[in-house]
């Protein structure tokens, strides 16, 4: 799958290594601001199991 991205990528090696830097800092900028705020309420974080007594 990388090697297929990396093929498909305009330029060279370092156009290449650059675009493929600000696509990783993407995903994890839409990860970060979208997806893990959508996921939280659905896991089992806060459901703890021991009493403060």
């Amino acid at each position: 799958m990388y090697g297929w991205i990396w093929r498909h990528l305009p330029g060279n090696a370092w156009v290449k290594a650059l675009v493929s830097l600000l696509l990783v800092l993407a995903v994890v900028y839409v990860l970060f601001q979208y997806v893990f705020p959508w996921a939280e309420p659905l896991l089992p974080f806060n459901d703890v199991t021991v009493d403060n007594q």
